[in-house]
C-alpha cells in the first residue's frame, strides 16, 4: 500500500491524498480546493497530480471547501466512482459545492472582463454550478459508526471529530493477502467542550495515522470564557462605539455557534437590544441542515432544543438571504451585529461589508476563527494600516478584535488529547499534514514530548510506501 501526499502537506488547504493499494486499487482521501491565494490557486487547483479517471472511490472526512471543493472538477474531468461521507456531509455539500460553482462563475466573468481589455482569450471556471450539481449523483451516505465494506480488499468506518456537523475521521481497514492494515485519516479535529457538538471520539488502533496540525504551535483559550468574551465584545461595539460589529464567519459552523452564543448570552439577558443580521444564503440553509441533523448534537445542545424549540432563532435575529435586503444593511445606520461569510474574508458578502464600513472608527471587526496567510483576513488581524478590497486600497480605521475560542480546530493539547486514545508503540507511522511548516515541525515536537514515535512530516506530492 503506498500513500501520495497530494495536497495539505506545507499549508492548510487542498486536502488530498491518494491511497493506492496492492491491487491497484486507487482510493482518495478527500479533494479540497486551494484557497487564499488569488489567481495562484487556479493553476494549482487545476494541477491535481492524478488523473481522475484512475480513480476508484473518493472517501470524504467532511464538507469544508478546502477537503471537498474539487470534487466537481474531478467528476468532470471523468472521475465515475462513488463519493463515500456521513449524511450530514453529503447534505452540506449539496449547497457548498454549488455555492463554489456559482462564486467561480461569477469571479471568471469578472477576470475575463479585464482579459477582453487585454485582448487576451477568455478562461472558463474550474467548474459551474451545473457540475457541482451532477457531482451530487456520486455521493453515497454511511452513518457514523458503522463498518461498511467497500470491496473485498477495504472496508471503512467514520468516527465523529468534532469538528464540524457531519466531520468523520476515516478508519480504513485494507487486507493486503494474508495481512491487515490499519488507517485513520482523522480530517480536522475539533474542540473539545464545544457549545453544539460532541466531543471527539475515539477510534481504534491504527497501524497508520494521517492528521491535521493547523494549531500545533499554539492554544487555544477556554471555551468556558468565550461567550464572556464575546458578549464584552458585542457591548463594546454596540454600546459604547455604537457602530456596527461585523463578524467574518464561515456559514457552515463558525456561524451556528456564533449564532447559538447570542441566543444563550440573549436569554441571559446579557445582550444589548440590538438588531442581529446573518447575512449569508449559504449560512440561511446550513442552518436549515443543522435543524435536520439534530442527532449529531450533544446533550447539551439536546437539553437546550428542548426547552427552546430552536436554537438558531430568537428575536431580534433575522437572516438575509436576498442581495437587496443585504444592500440596505449598507445604510443601516443603527448599531447592529452583522454575521456574513467567508471567515477568511476573501469572498462573500463580508467583503462589501468590510469595503463599506472598514475606514469608519466605530465599526469593530471581530475574526472567529482561522485565516490562512495572504488572505485579506490575516493581513487585516496582523495589522496593516492599508487593505485592498475589490481592487480599492482602504485605510484600516475600524477596530479589529480576534477570538480564537470558537474555532473548530483543536489546538495543539486538544488534538493530543485525542490522538492519545492509540497505543504509542503501536502506531508504525504518523504523518502530520495540513499545516504551515514551521508549525507542524514545533507539532512534532509537542507529540514527541507526549511520548509518540515515527511522526513524519510529509512533502507535497510525496509518495511513501506502507
Amino acid at each position: 500500500m503506498k500513500i501520495s501526499f497530494l495536497g495539505a502537506t506545507q499549508e492548510v488547504t487542498g486536502s488530498k491524498f491518494l491511497i493506492t493499494t496492492v491491487k491497484g486499487t486507487k482510493i482518495l482521501l478527500d479533494c479540497g480546493m486551494y484557497q487564499g491565494k488569488g489567481l495562484e490557486t487556479d493553476a494549482m487547483n487545476r494541477d491535481l497530480g492524478f488523473d481522475p479517471t484512475e480513480i476508484d472511490y473518493l472517501i470524504l472526512s467532511h464538507s469544508h471547501i478546502d477537503h471537498s471543493g474539487l470534487i466537481p472538477y474531478i467528476c468532470k474531468e471523468g472521475f465515475r466512482g462513488t463519493i463515500f461521507c456521513t449524511p450530514a456531509a453529503c447534505d452540506l455539500c449539496g449547497i457548498m459545492l454549488a455555492d463554489s460553482g456559482k462564486i467561480q462563475e461569477a469571479d471568471t466573468m469578472q477576470f475575463n472582463k479585464k482579459r477582453e481589455k487585454e485582448n487576451l482569450p477568455p478562461v472558463k471556471p474550474i467548474y459551474t454550478m451545473r457540475d457541482a450539481m451532477n457531482s451530487m449523483r456520486q455521493f453515497v451516505s454511511v452513518p457514523f459508526d458503522h463498518p461498511y465494506r467497500i470491496n473485498s480488499e477495504f472496508s471503512i468506518r467514520f468516527i465523529d471529530t468534532g469538528h464540524m456537523l457531519g466531520s468523520g475521521a476515516i478508519y480504513m481497514t485494507v487486507k493486503e493477502g494474508r495481512k491487515t492494515k490499519t488507517l485513520c485519516y482523522t480530517g480536522d479535529i475539533g474542540r473539545y467542550n464545544k457549545k453544539i457538538l460532541p466531543d471527539p471520539k475515539a477510534f481504534p488502533q491504527a497501524d497508520y495515522i494521517i492528521t491535521e496540525s493547523t494549531y500545533g504551535d499554539r492554544l487555544h483559550t477556554s471555551l468556558d470564557f468565550a461567550e464572556e468574551e464575546l458578549m464584552l465584545i458585542v457591548k463594546d461595539a454596540v454600546a459604547q462605539r455604537k457602530g456596527k460589529l461585523i463578524i467574518p464567519a464561515f456559514a457552515i459552523g463558525r456561524t451556528q455557534d456564533v449564532v447559538y452564543a447570542l441566543h444563550r448570552l440573549k436569554g441571559k439577558n446579557n445582550l444589548p437590544d440590538v438588531d442581529i443580521f446573518v447575512d449569508s444564503p449559504l449560512a440561511v440553509s446550513a442552518t436549515d441542515i443543522f435543524r435536520k441533523h439534530a442527532e449529531n448534537f450533544n446533550e447539551g445542545m439536546q437539553k437546550f432544543i428542548d426547552d427552546h424549540d430552536d436554537p438558531f432563532g430568537f428575536e431580534k435575529l433575522h437572516y438575509v438571504r436576498t442581495v437587496e435586503d443585504s444592500k440596505r444593511l449598507n445604510t443601516h445606520n443603527r448599531p447592529c451585529v452583522i454575521i456574513s461569510a467567508s471567515g477568511m474574508m476573501e469572498a462573500g458578502r463580508v467583503k462589501h461589508h468590510l469595503a463599506n464600513n472598514i475606514e469608519n472608527p466605530s465599526t469593530t471587526i471581530l475574526s472567529v476563527g482561522y485565516c490562512a496567510p495572504n488572505t485579506l483576513g490575516a493581513k487585516i488581524l496582523r495589522g496593516d494600516k492599508k487593505v485592498s478590497i475589490f481592487g480599492v486600497s482602504n485605510q484600516v480605521r475600524a477596530t479589529v478584535k480576534s477570538l480564537e475560542a470558537f474555532s473548530g480546530h483543536g489546538d495543539y493539547e486538544e488534538m493530543i488529547r485525542y490522538l492519545s486514545c492509540q497505543n504509542k508503540s503501536k502506531i508504525k507511522q504518523l504523518f502530520l499534514v495540513h499545516g504551515e511548516d514551521e508549525v507542524r515541525r514545533n507539532y512534532s515536537r509537542h507529540l514527541c514530548d507526549a511520548g509518540f514515535n515515527n511522526i513524519h512530516i510529509p512533502m507535497f506530492r510525496e509518495e511513501v510506501e506502507l
